[in-house]
């Protein structure tokens, strides 16, 4: 046993007791911690927009969201939040016998709804706040092109890179259970958030908050005139931002999310805990 570190062996006993917690867990509370597990990553989904939106190289531009968006996922491992996509990892407390397959569904369906209050309370505020402005409304206008690229994935595309950018997030989780003290989390955090960023992947946490900022921004006539101004588009392209464009990517996103983090948690189940593998 390291001191520094948990190992891989013990990152799995922590990953199944922490899904016994999290299945125990009352209603209020779960709502509670994943209403501001919601809002820490709307909090990073809108810091990264601010912190692109007049990059010109997309290489660049992803890699600085890349660096920012993390202190989403900062907040919500050490100051406490429930979110959907990692609480999949409870797959592990299920396959250990140590919770039911109702308790899991019942805290996954609670926390996915907290996270969309969360996050939308979020993009109020932000709509709010004029942050939108920036720019001479160039962020504005860029907050909807974010969100008009998200609606327009192919379901299967969609699926693919929910699937791809859950396998980071749940192993991101894991680091900072592997970690004992802060910056050990902090470092462990960082690494697979800021490479799912930079890859592009897709995360139906984080696009509870762009979305729903895009189509707040659409209807704006001063943020909807830059972006056609900047972006070229038209009325009729604009008009796709709504609650059906939303569905279109968030259902797919969200199965592929699903996806893969109860993949990678029955793999590492299999490799750390299973009585028959471990024999």
């Amino acid at each position: 046993m390291s001191n520094s570190f948990n190992t891989p062996t013990e990152v799995a006993e922590v990953a199944v007791n922490a899904g016994v917690a999290k299945a125990n867990m009352g209603t209020v509370k779960t709502v509670l911690l994943a209403l501001l597990a919601g809002a820490a990553i709307a909090f990073g989904a809108a810091a990264s927009s601010v912190a692109i939106h007049d990059v010109g190289n997309v290489g660049l531009a992803r890699l600085i969201a890349g660096c920012v968006f993390p202190v989403g996922l900062m907040l919500i491992v050490i100051v406490g939040g429930e979110l959907f996509t990692g609480n999949c990892l409870m797959v592990e407390a299920l396959c250990d016998r140590k919770i039911r397959a109702m308790r899991w569904l019942r805290n996954l369906v609670l926390v996915y709804v907290g996270n969309f209050i969360g996050s939308v309370l979020i993009v109020a505020l932000v709509i709010f706040s004029n942050q939108l402005n920036y720019t001479d409304s160039l962020l504005g206008a860029f907050t909807i092109k974010v969100a008009l690229g998200k609606i327009s994935m192919p379901p299967l595309a969609a699926f693919s890179s929910g699937i791809l950018c859950n396998m980071l997030v749940c192993g991101a989780v894991l680091m900072a259970f592997a970690a004992r003290d802060i910056p050990g989390k902090v470092l462990g955090i960082f690494f697979p958030i800021m490479a799912f960023i930079l890859s592009g992947f897709e995360h139906c946490v984080a696009n509870m908050y762009f979305i729903p900022a895009g189509i707040a921004a659409a209807a704006n006539p001063v943020y909807a005139d830059k972006a056609m101004e900047v972006y070229g588009y038209t009325t009729e392209t604009l008009a796709k931002l709504d609650v059906g464009g939303f569905f279109s990517n968030i259902v797919p996103v969200t199965l592929g999310n699903v996806v893969g983090g109860v993949a990678l948690g029955l793999v590492l189940f299999a490799a750390f805990r299973s009585k028959a593998l471990n024999k």
